[in-house]
């Protein structure tokens, strides 16, 4: 009997009620009592809306924050990564090779020759005397049926991977001598290609006695070299003149040269991201870049109180593990600037070499005190087959800790590490100085003239610049 407007303004004026819609000639409107959810006075409680559906507790979120609590706390309790230690060698463990094809085999060359380990049984399987000196470096052929090694004695070798029969000799399947130390070997992906690095980056084929093709750039040494794993054609080493070189091996020169204020020790790509790759650097910190924009790196990654002597990446290509002089072992996720992980061990020293398994889940540590270590990628992982119990409440427990994981009771117990004395002070000390420096800046910024003392980046600061 009354108009639409007439009604929806009286109902409206009455009940405080939002907007009516009009169905059929019917007129429905949203009502909500503020009698429901208003205070009368400040004194008065707080009315709280109740659901009744019996599915959904009243208490949920507390319950599940302290779920994630007592998991969080349940993690640093099993967090146990060491597993084992191969102690066959009688010299410092120089470098290592994974097996491209076998999970359980591993390769690892020492100051005085050269061991194949089985990881299953945690043995040697084999020894062999490589090279007179130092084993620089070895690599494992994309097949997997032999390996090379590279050492001090200016020589390439190529051995069989298969253990020699009952009276046979262990004789290198080739022999190619060089004019000089060769200081880091690596193999193509696909061809019987390899490259090696020393005075020069040679690039060879393994039928021929004589590299196919040499670059060098106005340097005097290289101290490692990498085949791209994505794009195979791709080569990047790090030189002595503070700098990391990027090649393509179907051109006659390098392409793209990027010079830092420390040198770089190592590099490795990333297997997922074909244009990135992280170096190793004297100045303590790790370093990722992409390499088509290398006038600055896009993380820098700290934690490290000494140079970084190593670097691998997991085949996941979301994190990287790190060796370093400080004696101890970091995982970083790849696009954070601080590492997720320490390990360390009282007996541990310098750690020269690092590897992350194949399968993901081992990490191996070669150091200065002749061992080899290996460790879980998660500390906290059981090991072995899981009931279908056991994983569902392992994986409801992951999802609870990333669910809470910026409180502040979470993040710090999740962040916490226990570690040695005199890294603890290093670390403090090194904090301390930057924070020093950062104040010195902003107080000469401060009292000169506008826009003569420009802000620069973390990480501008360690590149001095690119040469194409």
């Amino acid at each position: 009997q009354h108009p639409v407007g007439e009604v929806t303004r009286k109902h409206m004026a009455v009940r405080n009620i939002l907007p009516c819609y009009i169905f059929g000639g019917r007129i429905k409107v949203l009502s909500r009592n503020p009698d429901d959810y208003v205070r009368e006075t400040k004194l008065d409680i707080q009315r709280v809306p109740r659901n009744y559906d019996p599915s959904l507790h009243p208490f949920e979120v507390p319950r599940e924050y302290t779920r994630a609590l007592n998991a969080t706390k349940l993690e640093r309790v099993f967090a146990k990564p060491f597993l084992a230690s191969l102690d066959g060698h009688r010299d410092g463990v120089n470098c290592m090779a994974k097996h491209p094809k076998s999970l359980s085999t591993m390769l690892s060359g020492s100051c005085d020759g050269e061991v194949v380990w089985n990881l299953t049984k945690r043995e040697c399987v084999r020894t062999l005397q490589a090279h007179e000196g130092f084993v620089r470096g070895m690599v494992v052929r994309f097949c997997g049926t032999s390996f090379f090694t590279v050492g001090d004695d200016k020589t390439i070798k190529q051995w069989k991977m298969e253990t020699p029969s009952y009276g046979e000799e262990e004789e290198p399947l080739n022999t190619i001598l060089g004019k000089s130390v060769f200081t880091s070997i690596d193999h193509h992906q696909k061809e019987g290609v390899f490259v090696t690095c020393g005075q020069q980056v040679d690039i060879w084929d393994e039928q021929r006695s004589s590299p196919i093709r040499s670059f060098s750039w106005g340097v005097d040494s290289f101290s490692c070299v990498r085949f791209n794993p994505v794009e195979t054609e791709l080569l990047a080493s790090c030189a002595s003149d503070r700098s990391i070189v990027l090649y393509d091996m179907r051109e006659a020169t390098p392409l793209k040269k990027v010079i830092m204020n420390m040198r770089s020790n190592t590099l490795c790509w990333n297997p997922m991201e074909a244009y990135n790759f992280t170096c190793s650097n004297e100045d303590y910190n790790l370093y990722t870049y992409d390499m088509r924009y290398l006038d600055k790196p896009f993380t820098v990654h700290m934690d490290h109180v000494s140079a970084v002597l190593d670097v691998d990446y997991s085949p996941t290509g979301k994190e990287f593990v790190s060796a370093s002089f400080d004696k101890t072992i970091r995982i970083f996720p790849k696009d954070s600037g601080h590492s997720r992980e320490v390990y360390h061990t009282k007996r541990m020293q310098h750690v020269i070499s690092i590897k992350w398994s194949s399968d993901n889940k081992y990490i191996l540590s070669a150091s200065d005190e002749m061992n080899i270590r290996l460790w879980k990628a998660n500390a906290a992982e059981k090991l072995g087959l899981l009931a279908p119990r056991e994983k569902a409440a392992v994986n409801y427990s992951q999802k609870l800790k990333e669910k809470f994981q910026h409180h502040p009771q979470i993040r710090r117990i999740s962040r916490h590490r226990h570690l040695p004395k005199s890294i603890y002070g290093q670390s403090k000390e090194l904090r301390v100085m930057k924070e020093a420096r950062r104040r010195k800046e902003r107080n000469v910024r401060k009292h000169s003239k506008p826009g003569s003392m420009p802000v620069v980046t973390e990480k501008e600061k360690h590149v001095v610049t690119v040469v194409n």
